[in-house]
């Protein structure tokens, strides 16, 4: 018997605009950082994306998406999004304002649709995987279908 996989809000809103997924799983317990999950499920670090969300000095939120073993450069992000500067989201601030907790953020299905930049790697690889909305949770998708779906766009955006 094949065991079914929990959907989460994230794969219920891809299948309804139609854009084809692979969902995965991990073990949260064997590790919560992206480079953990990424070699859990058997890839490669730059394909595997984390959502962070960031407040510009004007009041804005800004979600960035950038490789799991990256580090999200601030000057650049700020730039990317016409802000002087900003500032990293505290994580009591994440479920309010997303819908989400931290390590199962995703760029797809937020409270709001705040901008949403990729880094742009994204442009060049074949499938890229975001968290599924829920810690242990994935989805693997073509890059293009999902800036599509969240209005995205790409920048340089890691130091």
């Amino acid at each position: 018997m094949v065991k079914q996989i929990e959907k989460t809000n994230v794969m219920r809103i891809l299948e309804q605009k139609k854009i084809p997924y692979t969902p995965h799983t991990y073990d949260p317990d064997a590790g919560l950082d992206g480079v953990s999950v990424a070699r859990q499920l058997g890839q490669d670090p730059e394909t595997v994306f984390k959502t962070l969300v960031a407040r510009g000095v004007s009041g804005g939120l800004y979600v960035f998406d950038i490789p799991v073993g990256d580090s999200l450069d601030l000057k650049k992000a700020a730039k990317a999004v016409g802000e002087k500067s900003i500032a990293m989201l505290q994580q009591k601030e994440l479920l309010p304002l997303t819908g989400y907790v931290h390590g199962g953020c995703s760029p797809v299905g937020m409270k709001k649709q705040y901008p949403t930049i990729f880094h742009e790697t994204a442009e060049i690889i074949d499938t890229i995987l975001v968290s599924a909305g829920k810690i242990g949770f994935q989805v693997e998708l073509e890059p293009a279908a999902l800036i599509g779906l969240v209005g995205g766009t790409t920048a340089d955006l890691t130091t």
